[in-house]
């Protein structure tokens, strides 16, 4: 992280933008699990708080809307709450990746940074899906949406959590409608508008989630093609998940001997998998399969090892 002084603007600035570099970096290239010790060192090293991430950086201002440096130091903080709320929640570190949320939510408002802000909502938006709140991660997306027209890959984003919040509330079209919209979008290509972090919207990611919410929806048959391609391409670390989602449907759909070959494949690279999300959805395949009855006894072989080689389970230790 950059040297500082005692909490100076530029220095709070420069180190959160620093701290955001590194933290993206691991993630993309080792995983959440592995990006965890970096958000809490990064957090408790803020410049200028003794107490680290839980004193309030907004709140150390007059009310109002920050200007100049002030902002600019808001909106680094932003960025910097935001990705490490992102890295808790794909560590499994669900209510401390919310309040990270929440916090980098404030400040994107706060200094008028709106992308930030809407990436947040996407985030917590995916979050509160994930955990259960399909109406609670649909009213998110829907405030990331806003009043006005956005730029293709935002919109894209917005639908496809839109989607996925549909479909656990139990739709059948609307889901459908939503991924088609979002590919309508996507193929308006990438406008001036887009913001940066814009970059990881490309057509596995879209593809991955059209897959996950066919799943969702019980479409075995148009999830696991748009699965097995978004599994196979190259991507950041996060995307094993749709590895996982891909076996899920396979499991699902009976496809025993594609399962199979999946869990041999994936097995022994399984504990270096660093996104807790989906060390649980193999997990919880993998304790279901090796139940008698549950699939052939060589796909239950398979699971026991797959069990075996998976991370510990649950969260790492909290931050």
């Amino acid at each position: 992280m950059v040297e500082h002084g005692k909490g100076e603007e530029g220095d709070v600035t420069a180190y959160a933008v620093d701290a955001v570099r590194r933290l993206v970096a691991v993630d993309a290239e080792h995983g959440a699990r592995a990006a965890v010790p970096l958000v809490r060192a990064a957090l408790r090293g803020l410049p200028g708080t003794a107490a680290g991430p839980r004193a309030h950086p907004a709140r150390r201002r007059p009310s109002g809307a920050a200007r100049g440096a002030d902002s600019d130091r808001l909106a680094a903080l932003a960025e910097l709450y935001e990705v490490a709320g992102w890295i808790l929640f794909d560590a499994g570190h669900y209510r401390r990746a919310h309040r990270l949320n929440a916090r980098a939510l404030a400040l994107a408002e706060r200094c008028g940074d709106r992308w930030t802000a809407r990436l947040t909502l996407l985030n917590d938006s995916m979050l509160l899906a994930h955990t259960g709140r399909p109406r609670a991660a649909l009213a998110a997306a829907a405030r990331a949406r806003g009043p006005r027209p956005l730029p293709p890959r935002v919109a894209s984003l917005v639908l496809i959590r839109e989607a996925h919040a549909t479909a656990l509330l139990g739709a059948r079209r609307e889901p459908r409608d939503l991924l088609a919209r979002a590919g309508s979008r996507f193929l308006d290509g990438v406008s001036r508008h887009d913001p940066p972090w814009a970059w990881w919207l490309d057509e596995w990611e879209l593809l991955g989630h059209r897959g996950w919410v066919l799943a969702r929806l019980g479409d075995t048959g148009g999830a696991v093609p748009a699965l097995h391609r978004a599994a196979a391409a190259p991507g950041p670390s996060y995307r094993h998940l749709f590895t996982a989602q891909l076996l899920a449907a396979l499991v699902r759909a009976g496809a025993w001997r594609d399962a199979e070959r999946l869990v041999a494949d994936l097995a022994p690279r399984a504990g270096a998998i660093g996104s807790a999300r989906t060390t649980e959805v193999l997990g919880r395949l993998a304790r279901r399969l090796r139940e008698p009855g549950a699939a052939p006894p060589s796909l239950r072989d398979a699971a026991v090892f797959l069990l075996e080689s998976l991370p510990a389970t649950g969260p790492a230790r909290r931050p």
